[in-house]
């Protein structure tokens, strides 16, 4: 995945499947995707692409794990991603995805 992949989906609902919580679906909103000036490693055709992360955000309760997730999106269909917590205020906690 590149960052071009999830840039135009920003807003949009992606969904986990806890199944650690009685198989109950999360959703998680694409708040954030930047992008870095680092290299990363090769992109889905072996071109060089940069290091980007994604910041999700979520409801207060229940909270997740650092670890990974499947997540489900319309047009992305299901992906495989590492979350890390990084905070957690009023309106719910946010969690990122880092690719190097």
């Amino acid at each position: 995945m590149t960052y071009d992949d999830f840039a135009t989906h920003v807003g949009e609902t992606f969904h986990v499947t806890q199944s650690a919580v009685s198989g109950s679906v999360l959703s998680l909103l694409l708040v954030d995707a930047a992008v870095g000036t680092e290299a990363g490693g090769p992109g889905p055709e072996g071109q060089e692409r940069l290091q980007f992360s994604l910041v999700f955000g979520g409801p207060a309760a229940p909270a997740l794990p650092q670890g990974s997730y499947a997540l489900a999106h319309e047009e992305l269909g299901e992906l495989e991603l590492f979350l890390v917590p990084i905070g957690a205020d009023a309106d719910g906690v946010r969690y990122e995805a880092a690719f190097a």
